[in-house]
């Protein structure tokens, strides 16, 4: 009987989808706080854009891109961040995740490693070892506010090291890395001759201060990638883009070509109205979710509890007493009637804590924490804690 290849058989499942599951088959409502998905609609004018291109034509276009929308997005990335982004090094992708797994295929083989951040999006891993590769942590601690220690990182690259990846403002934490932090890991990658995949998806929601990108710092060592789908509330609509050194745009093309042949032209008339048109419901969104990101830190730190202000994405991550399993508190807190991501889905090094999704209304933020009070009151994280101490 044929069978799996032993790197896709050790793909794990999705911890986040377990708790998504298990909510939508709920009996009873539950406060949906587990999923990273924009709540607002697509603004019109793009919606509109895409209904009038599939008026006109739906056809096969280029594979690396229509060149209006490379252009256009190279122009915001100079303008933006200052740094050169010629047509040729502009790739649009489907989705920021085939952006990050071509670029892993391109340069990463079996036996090679991969530094990825520790909690982090759990396809980073997953990518890396479908591959053949081994996925390498580095931790994100909550006593240094989920910034990575540089020297750690240093111990952990080897020669069988290709790619530091990076995630700023990151999923799950919310953390938006120091500038000196960001310039010493790229530092480390041109070091050591690695390519930096900095994942840069939620560049438009930073909350204080300004969003930095890797790129600027050192373009043959740096590939960024952007999408669409949390800027314009465009997940469905699955498209992203990438910015990539000029000696491997060439590779990363022929991989997209093999995946994907070219992303949907209605998507890309769509993105293209996105990033050239009115910008005001991008600022509308990042504020919303500034006012969100405020009530739950308020909700929170008045029950007492010690966390880390995040400062971009729309998460927040929510510490348990130690030694509580944030898998069992997660399935636990459904019958509650509050979702929440566990910790463990995003790596080794968050056992114990839980994933608050801000992209849900204020009210639904706040009366999901007060169901977590709740039921941390009424013995609930003292349970999990029994729980993860008869291994169950």
């Amino acid at each position: 009987m044929p069978h799996a290849t032993l790197a896709a058989s050790r793909l794990p499942h999705s911890g986040i989808r377990e708790i998504v599951d298990l909510a939508l088959s709920a009996t009873r409502p539950v406060i949906r706080l587990e999923i990273g998905e924009p709540d607002f609609v697509t603004p019109r004018h793009i919606t509109e854009a895409a209904f009038e291109a599939a008026r006109v034509r739906v056809s096969y276009v280029q594979t690396a891109g229509v060149p209006a929308l490379r252009e256009a997005v190279g122009e915001r990335i100079q303008r933006t961040y200052g740094v050169a982004a010629p047509l040729e090094q502009v790739l649009i992708t489907h989705g920021a995740v085939q952006a990050v797994d071509a670029l892993l295929s391109a340069v990463v083989g079996p036996g090679d490693e991969v530094l990825i951040p520790d909690p982090a999006w759990p396809n980073y891993e997953m990518q890396t070892t479908l591959i053949g590769a081994t996925p390498v942590p580095y931790a994100l601690r909550q006593a240094d506010e989920f910034q990575p220690d540089l020297a750690e990182m240093r111990r952990l690259i080897t020669p069988r090291t290709r790619v530091i990846v990076l995630n700023t403002p990151n999923n799950p934490t919310g953390t938006v890395l120091r500038p000196e932090v960001l310039a010493g890991v790229v530092a480390l990658a041109v070091e050591h001759d690695l390519l930096v995949i900095s994942d840069e998806v939620y560049d438009e929601i930073v909350f204080e201060g300004t969003h930095l990108n890797a790129a600027a710092l050192a373009p043959d060592h740096v590939a960024s990638v952007f999408s669409f789908s949390k800027t314009y509330a465009m997940t469905g609509w699955r498209v992203g883009y990438a910015l990539v050194p000029a000696w491997l745009a060439d590779t990363v093309t022929r991989i997209l070509e093999l995946e994907t042949s070219c992303v949907s032209s209605v998507t890309q008339a769509a993105a293209l109205a996105a990033v050239t048109g009115p910008q005001d419901a991008v600022a509308h969104m990042r504020e919303a979710y500034r006012a969100r990101r405020d009530a739950a830190v308020g909700v929170l730190e008045s029950a007492g509890i010690d966390l880390v202000r995040p400062h971009g994405a729309f998460y927040l991550m929510l510490p348990l007493p130690d030694g509580t399993d944030s898998r069992l508190a997660a399935l636990d807190l459904v019958s509650a009637g509050v979702s929440f991501a566990p910790g463990s889905a995003f790596g080794r090094s968050t056992p114990n804590h839980l994933r608050v999704s801000l992209a849900a209304s204020e009210a639904s933020i706040t009366d999901g924490l007060s169901r977590f009070l709740a039921w941390r009151d009424a013995g609930g994280v003292r349970a999990g804690a029994a729980l993860a101490g008869e291994g169950r």
